[in-house]
């Protein structure tokens, strides 16, 4: 036993088979739960991982060189998100005003909010500067921490726990809200909650997924450019 557990975890393919398993029995219970979005397969593959690695003694590095195919794919699935897009065009045109709009409000929502929340519990200002770019995909968020004073890394687990919230309870909220509108609908997620909502949007639609990932890109430049300025606005 061993000598078969020195082979699996000296093997990388080892550490993508068991994402790939760990994912696919998430994405069941899911289905089987009558997708409860409590039981989200993002929230609970990302929860199975780390108690695997943390008992077996893994370091996330040796993971990591296994499992960054499913890295490298985020790429590719980023770009697919272009075909709801254009299969939707005439609808986004259409909604070109009240998309901006939405995003606009969305964008200076999160920041300023995120601001607000880090000053209001009395965080450091490297901690608030790491909060307020938090609702846009990682490399852009760590970018413009890096940018502002704040810390890359307490970002990206920001950043994460984010999106694992507006998958979660993004449709509760807008269910309660009463805001039936799939572009509506679409805009939010995207600009809360960045791809992990979008992937969540896709499987309530594609007319919102094809808003969502729209909502995500533009926030993220909207982010990118706002965040300066206002923190330099409000807090010098």
């Amino acid at each position: 036993m061993t000598d078969f557990w020195l082979i699996l975890h000296d093997n990388p393919l080892s550490w993508l088979v068991l994402t790939l398993v760990v994912y696919q029995a998430a994405h069941w219970l899911w289905r089987r739960c009558r997708m409860n979005p409590l039981l989200n397969p993002v929230l609970l593959s990302i929860a199975s991982l780390s108690a695997i690695l943390t008992i077996s003694g893994v370091d996330y590095s040796r993971y990591f060189a296994g499992a960054q195919l499913v890295h490298f794919l985020l790429g590719p699935a980023t770009v697919a998100l272009a075909i709801p897009l254009y299969r939707q065009l005439g609808q986004i045109m259409r909604s070109a005003g009240a998309l901006a709009a939405g995003l606009l409000a969305g964008s200076l929502a999160a920041i300023l909010a995120s601001l607000a929340i880090g000053w209001a519990l009395g965080a450091s200002r490297p901690t608030i500067m790491s909060l307020a770019p938090k609702s846009v995909t990682s490399p852009i968020a760590m970018g413009v921490a890096e940018q502002i004073g704040g810390i890359p890394s307490l970002t990206a687990v920001l950043v994460i726990l984010t999106g694992i919230v507006g998958a979660v309870g993004g449709a509760w909220l807008l269910d309660r809200l009463r805001v039936t509108d799939d572009r509506a609908r679409g805009v939010a997620i995207g600009t809360a909650s960045h791809g992990i909502g979008t992937a969540r949007a896709l499987q309530m639609g594609e007319v919102t997924g094809a808003f969502s990932g729209l909502a995500m890109g533009l926030n993220g430049v909207a982010t990118a450019l706002l965040t300066p300025i206002i923190v330099k606005w409000l807090m010098g």
